[in-house]
């Protein structure tokens, strides 16, 4: 059975960093699309950033270009977000996602698996 736990999440004040990680089991991923999204009550869950198999490319959405970065350590079978210069509209619950379908995408309909999402709240 495959599982995605986040980590990371917290409350932070405007300005400051926070690095989430999630860590996959039960599959091995290294050949396919790795992401993170987000929601906030009373909206859909959007992209955040994605980052292919092994190519290196990424996908940000224009909100967070230049202050997050997606990474992924395949030997561990991780991903993490970079997120600095956070602001109060960055608050969401943040969710893990891979894909065994495909290498890269930045559309949530081709990610089949799923982590039970760590809140981040960021404070003005």
């Amino acid at each position: 059975e495959v599982h995605l736990v986040e980590s990371g999440g917290g409350t932070v004040q405007a300005g400051g960093s926070l690095r989430l990680s999630c860590a996959a089991s039960g599959f091995t991923f290294d050949d396919y699309a790795r992401g993170w999204f987000r929601q906030v009550p009373g909206k859909q869950r959007e992209g955040v950033a994605c980052i292919s198999s092994s190519d290196g490319r990424t996908y940000y959405a224009d909100s967070v270009k230049g202050r997050f970065t997606i990474s992924r350590d395949n030997a561990k079978n991780t991903v993490y977000l970079q997120m600095n210069s956070l602001k109060p509209e960055d608050t969401a619950v943040y969710y893990c996602a891979a894909s065994d379908i495909i290498s890269y995408s930045d559309s949530q309909d081709q990610y089949n698996y799923w982590g039970q999402g760590t809140q981040v709240t960021v404070s003005s």
